[in-house]
């Protein structure tokens, strides 16, 4: 059984927008459709979609209503940070799901096979994300700007969502982030990693799995659309 956490409650200040970035149009649809979209059509079980509280009925009426999403089974307020987020999203879950799978909304192309490779893999390794080779060479700079360390790029891999862990797995991590002060968490494997030294599987993405970040990325998400 799995639930999948659709995160959707930024503000959006990078779009230089007044209209939040998860109901920009792409291709004619907001931008949250297209992962909801292919969530739907998925084997997981219940999408929990997290959103700021002032756009929980337009995002009920406006998406969830509109094109018919019915494995919504619950839409929450996000919270300050992106874990705070999360969290909401965790506890709304069914509590049956032994499964939970998170998901940046702006990211509109996770794919059927990004699903499935996941959800097996968390069977059998408790925690996963998907991720692609980096294709440019990385470099450790200092805090004078000058470049320390090359890694070796072979090594090194864009992380990206959906991630998937074992229920068990993300709440104790969750329950355990809450007694540290020093967060500074960026996403959820991180916490695995740095509350239960659990180690994350990697499994394959795409480089078309985008996050829509800028206005720029508009432009670079219609073109894969091919709109």
């Amino acid at each position: 059984m799995v639930s999948v956490i659709v995160l959707a409650a930024g503000s959006g200040s990078r779009m230089k927008s007044s209209k939040a970035k998860q109901f920009m149009e792409i291709g004619g649809k907001p931008l949250i459709y297209h992962a909801l979209k292919v969530f739907e059509a998925s084997i997981v079980d219940e999408i929990i979609l997290v959103t700021r509280q002032q756009d929980i009925n337009y995002m009920r009426e406006e998406v969830v209503k509109k094109y018919s999403f019915n494995k919504v089974k619950k839409i929450v307020a996000g919270g300050k940070e992106r874990y705070d987020s999360v969290e909401n999203g965790i506890k709304a879950c069914d509590k049956r799901n032994n499964i939970i799978m998170i998901h940046d909304g702006a990211r509109p192309f996770v794919t059927n096979a990004m699903i499935l490779s996941s959800i097996s893999e968390v069977k059998r390794c408790k925690a996963c994300t998907v991720a692609v080779p980096v294709k440019d060479t990385i470099k450790v700079v200092d805090e004078e700007g000058y470049g320390i360390d090359t890694p070796d790029r072979s090594t090194l891999y864009q992380i990206q969502t959906p991630q998937t862990f074992d229920r068990k797995i993300i709440t104790e991590a969750y329950s355990r982030m809450r007694s540290d002060k020093n967060r500074n968490i960026t996403d959820d494997t991180m916490l695995v990693e740095r509350y239960l030294d659990q180690k994350v599987k990697v499994v394959e993405g795409s480089y078309n799995n985008i996050k829509i970040t800028t206005p720029e990325d508009i432009a670079l998400a219609e073109a894969i659309l091919g709109v």
